[in-house]
């Protein structure tokens, strides 16, 4: 990613100005007295105009009117620039963005003595982003042809992850070449920079945003105009002692052509480096020629030969220097390292844990401190620092992602970064981490399946264990050992951005859906996790992240995450901290603490943040459930805890953190860590038990003997089978919540009118946490839309598709509106933030439209209920359809009856935002759908009224003193019961009836279907 430097206040963009006025007139600083001055490519102050080719000016353009972006030049008093800076409005569908093309009748311009490009940029978060994950703007340059609109296009890319201005540099080295589209086929695929006509700015899709543009410049000297390198295939190259490693040199030059002049590469063997010449290796010298006309990619291979000596010992390093002549060098020097070998630690016979007390009585202070240390993978700032630090984990934060982003791709990637850590003493693997929340979702083309909340709704554990099953084989194929998933939280008030990350609202559903834990680590004493189809879990948020009060949070402009939790210590322990107990029963290997604040009514310490809460973290996870994994903060979380940063890390590792997701600070957490230490305000023995819980988990997981990824799975990555497992819990989370008349299932030979946003969507129906950090509408990667499922299910049916619901409506028989929300993630997605829980005015009227003129059946793609009270009387079948993913074809299959209906609510469907929150067990309880309500497409309802109640219980009486209360047979006789409750009601659901039925969901889970009946047995009788 191009160098982005952020900009937090206004005098800071004041101070950058003056660094920048002294660099225009050639005043200080004095380190920039030997580059060109910065060249000025658009002040906007007005000297460039709005114009359209050929003449020279600003100009949007899109694939349709509406993607065309609004700009205008406005005054502004923190311009980082003069006076003005360029401002705009934009709402992309397909494509659309801005371009400056200099003037067609005047010559192109030179930039042939500059380095790069640089502008100032105004980012619209307000919150701090992942590096990498935020929206990515495009930018191209124009290179040779005769003009503007008949160029040679570059391009590159950056990603707006900051609030406020901040400086983006971006070398020419970082453009490449656009391989998808070039306005005259391409000319000679050689960025010349002797001839520019201008750049163009492509914005994001995925909904409406703004940006303020200004100073867009030249800076810098330009990098020698060599068009051939000399390039390595890797710089370490690991060998055990008394081989030989073999290192590859390799040319490469500009447009593949063959080299123009000849290429001496001389090397040698030099000092720096820990092994010892003559005894660890022999040192070799020499020199290899590559000449005039060599084919690009031609390689030449030096031989370090090293010595065996047969002592135990640990990696020994032996650096090869290269000095090129007629190319440009690698940018670093190869490395060799001799092996580490003969440890106790590296004997696989031990047990786990002597391996993980030898290795930790040999590391240093340094060296623990980076193993406690997690850095995003775009915030290194030189590889050689996953070595230099001795880092314990990378990560990739949502959208953080390699090029191209392909299964491929990441295990290269991940490799890669592995192979850095051969280079320290002990060759401690890093254990790569990823948020894959409902599959695989960073990939483009992995399996994505339903959210967690749909998962939830369809109840069941043992499809919820195969759900992780195929996320896990899918995530270590390439090369990624652990998965932040899942979240255990209790969502207790849907106005919260992370709802949908949760099973439900009520602790047994949430208890009941972990089975995804040992289907995606296996067994629960971790004898698994060093399979190739395992992947070490996090148990998210602890604790109560889900119980966060509306209006709470301090975090940007969130409403509800981040915010406080306020509850009792009865209604702690029930609702909030019995899934992390399950968690821990079920082995979860990790657990993430949450960024919210707990206040336990009654203990008069007020909020403390989840971070700094040792009572919590060390006292009852750690000490009284018994967790034997680490503790991983979550994204540079302990920053929130108050006080200075040295505190910070104090508070945070001395409360029960073992690894910190620094994410960007990698360098000053190491640094005041060791600090902390050395002052003996954080014990040895806390870091010692911290390195050693970490440590424990990475020889779990086989990384000590397989580092590397092993991609035997990668053809399963996205496979049909890993599809039809997302299919089935599609189809089993649709949640038929009214089917008057029978308008559902729809037969084949129907003809239907499709309507709505979120038909034919893929982005939509997958939701945040998909490709990038907070989704984006559209085909943002491989599946299945709603609509496509629904063609693809009734082949010969007349399926007619209208988004808006103006095309004309007459002839068909019945109607499906596909509505709900776009995708977003966190607080963002907070309602009140920009969010609420209403319908747009376009899917209003499209349900309005379709329900007036046929039978309709209407579906809500959601993370969360919407609001639908006032439309409900005219909707004839309506389905909550949460987030389905990829797998559009589940859908179509409980519409078309290949599969039933046998979905329930994992959360209250309120009548109105006033109710919020409304939860089952509440005292007052009267919303528009109980929680638990569900109709069923399985079966007719049964006969027998209240007498066949009263059978059914004793039945399951029975079984309850049998202990057999969880027992399938158990849910039958619930579900019997439940049917013939649901007929009597129908949609006359009042708080009578609605607070017995939904308890009755949550006895059953509990093991009690003789209580659930009696319940249900209730609901009836108030059903009159």
């Amino acid at each position: 990613m191009p160098p982005v430097r952020p900009w937090r206040t206004v005098g800071a963009v004041v101070a950058a100005t003056a660094v920048l006025t002294g660099l225009f007139t050639g005043g200080p600083p004095s380190a920039a007295a030997q580059e060109p001055a910065p060249r000025a490519v658009d002040r906007f102050e007005g000297e460039v105009p709005f114009a359209g080719p050929p003449a020279e000016g600003l100009f949007t353009w899109g694939d349709a009117a509406g993607s065309h972006p609004r700009l205008e030049l406005r005054e502004r008093a923190d311009a980082p620039e003069g006076g003005k800076v360029l401002e705009g409005r934009y709402d992309i569908g397909g494509w659309g963005g801005f371009t400056h093309d200099f003037a067609f009748d005047r010559p192109a311009h030179d930039w042939t003595a500059y380095k790069g490009i640089r502008l100032w940029w105004y980012g619209q978060n307000t919150a701090p982003l992942p590096p990498g994950s935020g929206r990515r703007i495009a930018l191209e340059i124009k290179d040779g042809g005769a003009n503007g609109e008949a160029s040679e296009l570059w391009t590159t890319s950056f990603t707006d992850d900051w609030e406020g201005w901040h400086l983006v540099e971006i070398p020419f080295s970082a453009f490449v070449y656009r391989t998808d589209y070039q306005p005259v086929g391409g000319i000679d695929q050689v960025l010349g920079l002797d001839r520019m006509w201008g750049y163009a700015v492509t914005l994001p899709t995925g909904g409406p945003g703004a940006f303020a543009l200004d100073g867009v410049e030249l800076y810098g000297t330009a990098e020698p105009a060599l068009t051939t390198k000399v390039v390595t295939k890797s710089v370490v190259h690991p060998v055990e002692e008394g081989g030989s490693a073999r290192v590859d040199v390799s040319v490469a030059t500009t447009g593949s052509g063959p080299t123009g002049e000849p290429v001496t590469v001389t090397y040698g063997t030099g000092d720096g480096g820990s092994a010892e010449p003559g005894k660890d290796y022999r040192p070799v010298t020499g020199s290899v020629v590559f000449p005039a006309g060599t084919p690009s990619g031609t390689t030449r291979s030096i031989t370090v030969p090293t010595m065996k000596d047969g002592a135990a010992e640990s990696a020994e390093t032996v650096p090869l220097r290269l000095t090129v002549d007629g190319a440009k060098a690698p940018a670093e020097d190869p490395l060799v390292v001799v092996n580490a070998h003969g440890l106790p630690y590296l004997d696989a016979r031990l047990p786990v844990r002597r391996r993980v007390a030898d290795l930790v009585s040999r590391m240093s202070l340094a060296e623990k401190a980076g193993q406690m240390t997690q850095a995003e993978r775009n915030a290194l700032k030189a590889p050689g620092d996953i070595a230099g630090y001795g880092l314990g984990s990378l990560l990739s934060g949502g959208g953080s992602v390699p090029t191209p982003n392909t299964p491929e791709a990441w295990a290269a990637m991940v490799d890669a970064y592995q192979l850095r850590t051969r280079a320290t003493r002990f060759q401690i693997p890093l254990i790569y981490g990823v948020d894959a929340v409902h599959g695989h979702n960073n990939v483009i083309g992995a399996t994505i399946m339903p959210h967690n909340i749909g998962i939830g709704a369809g109840r069941d554990p043992e499809l919820a264990a195969r759900t992780g099953a195929v996320t896990a084989k899918e995530v270590r194929a390439t090369g990624v050992p652990w998965d932040f998933a899942p979240c255990v939280c209790v969502t207790r008030d849907e106005r919260w951005g992370r709802s949908y990350e949760a099973f439900g609202e009520d602790p047994a559903l949430v208890t009941a859906m972990e089975t995804v834990i040992n289907g995606m680590q296996g067994a629960r004493n971790g004898k698994d996790l060093d399979r190739n189809d395992k992947v070490l879990t996090s148990a998210k948020h602890f604790v109560g992240d889900g119980g966060t009060a509306f209006g709470s949070s301090t975090t940007g402009s969130y409403t509800t995450d981040q915010g406080v939790t306020r509850v009792s210590r009865a209604e702690l322990e029930a609702v909030h901290l019995a899934p992390f107990a399950e968690a821990v029963k079920r082995g979860t290997g990790t657990v993430m603490p949450s960024y919210s604040s707990l206040d336990v009514l009654g203990d008069d310490r007020g909020p403390v943040k989840m971070h700094a809460n040792a009572e919590m973290i060390n006292g009852v996870l750690k000490d009284r459930m018994g967790f034997e994994g680490f503790v991983i903060s979550d994204w540079q979380a302990i920053d929130q805890i108050p006080g200075d940063y040295p505190g910070d890390v104090r508070t945070s590792v001395n409360a029960g953190l073992d690894m910190i997701m620094v994410p960007t600070n990698y360098q000053e957490f190491t640094r005041t860590l060791t600090a902390e230490v050395e002052a003996g305000r954080i014990s040895t023995a806390r870091i010692d038990d911290a390195v050693a819980r970490v440590l424990t988990q990475k020889f779990r997981l086989g990384l000590f003997e397989k580092p590397y990824a092993d991609t035997t799975h990668l053809p399963s990555i996205g496979s049909p089978g890993h599809r039809a497992v997302a299919r089935e819990a599609v189809a089993k989370s649709q949640v038929l919540l009214k089917n008057e008349g029978a308008v559902l299932p729809l037969k084949p030979t129907q003809k239907v009118y499709v309507a709505g946003s979120n038909a034919d969507d893929l982005g939509n129906q997958a939701g945040g946490w998909t490709i990038s950090w907070q989704g984006a509408s559209g085909r943002t990667t491989t599946g299945t839309t709603i609509l496509e499922g629904m063609r693809k299910a009734a082949p010969g049916a007349d399926i007619a598709w209208s988004k808006d619901a103006s095309a004309p409506t007459d002839g068909y028989e019945v109607g499906v509106v596909v509505v709900g929300e776009t995708p977003y993630a966190e607080g963002f997605g907070d309602v009140g933030n920009g969010h609420d829980l209403e319908l747009s005015p376009a899917d209003k009227a499209a349900v309005d439209k379709v329900c007036a003129a046929m039978p309709c059946a209407v579906l809500v793609v959601s993370g969360r209920p919407q609001l639908i009270a006032d439309r409900l009387p005219a909707v004839d079948a309506l389905v909550a359809s949460w987030l389905p993913g990829t797998e559009g074809d589940g859908v179509a299959d409980v519409l078309y009856g290949t599969r039933p209906f046998t979905g329930r609510l994992p959360v209250t469907w309120p009548r109105s935002e006033a109710q919020l929150p409304v939860n089952v067990g509440d005292s007052s309880y009267d919303p528009q759908f109980p929680y638990g309500w569900g109709l069923t497409t399985l079966t007719p309802t049964p006969s027998g009224g209240e007498r066949a109640l009263r059978a059914v219980r004793v039945a399951a009486e029975v079984l309850r003193t049998a202990g057999r209360g969880r027992s399938a047979e158990g849910r039958g006789l619930v579900e019997t019961a439940r049917l013939i409750v649901q007929d009597k009601i129908g949609q006359d659901i009042t708080e009578a009836v609605a607070k017995p039925f939904a308890e009755a969901d949550h006895l059953l889970l509990t093991g009690d279907p003789a209580g659930a009946i009696g319940k249900l047995t209730e609901a009836y009788r108030a059903a009159g």
